[in-house]
């Protein structure tokens, strides 16, 4: 099958075609994968450096499972970012940093105004700060649940916690957001609405 026509695959049958010899395969699951799991080890190591080391590992990790992958067990996005949080944590465990996630810049709309630019970088600046203090676990699931977009089932597999403690995490990590934002709306540019 052309390159070109794999578009339509899911990353699991990507994959076992990888863990089948196909090399194109390799190709567009990385294309897929790297930039958000790159994202989310930006976001949880500060480092654009550390963040790239740790998103390659994860996709070489991925390349040497393929042909043991076991179809219907996990996704293979939930698989890879179990794996990037686990570097992650590690990394951060060594060096004695807390996370934060001021490391990766908010892809910028080159439509907008300079102005609406401003505002926007000054949300995102001040979203960034209020992560940065929440607890590491509250801040690890709702970076997954909302900026990632994952699934609560999908984010209780990574962290290894129950769905139940991942709604918990993010309802917290809501409040704290929310406290930490509180009486910035004039400042951020919203109105009263």
């Amino acid at each position: 099958m052309p390159f070109d026509a794999r578009g339509d695959d899911s990353d699991e049958a990507l994959l076992a075609a990888y863990g089948r010899g196909d090399a194109a395969a390799v190709r567009l699951l990385t294309e897929r994968l790297t930039p958000r799991l790159y994202g989310y080890a930006a976001r949880m190591l500060r480092d654009a450096a550390e963040a790239e080391d740790v998103a390659q590992e994860a996709m070489l990790r991925l390349w040497r499972m393929a042909p043991d992958w076991q179809a219907g067990q996990a996704k293979v996005s939930t698989w890879a970012f179990r794996v990037v949080s686990n570097l992650c944590i590690d990394r951060l465990r060594k060096s004695g940093r807390s996370v934060d996630l001021d490391a990766a810049p908010e892809p910028r709309d080159a439509s907008a105004s300079a102005e609406a630019g401003l505002i926007e970088a000054d949300r995102a600046a001040a979203l960034q700060e209020a992560l940065a203090r929440l607890p590491d676990r509250q801040r690890e699931a709702v970076v997954l649940r909302h900026l990632e977009g994952l699934s609560n089932p999908e984010i209780a597999e990574i962290m290894d916690i129950g769905v139940e403690a991942v709604e918990s995490l993010t309802a917290r990590a809501k409040r704290g957001l929310a406290a930490g934002l509180a009486g910035r709306r004039a400042e951020l540019g919203y109105g009263d609405d």
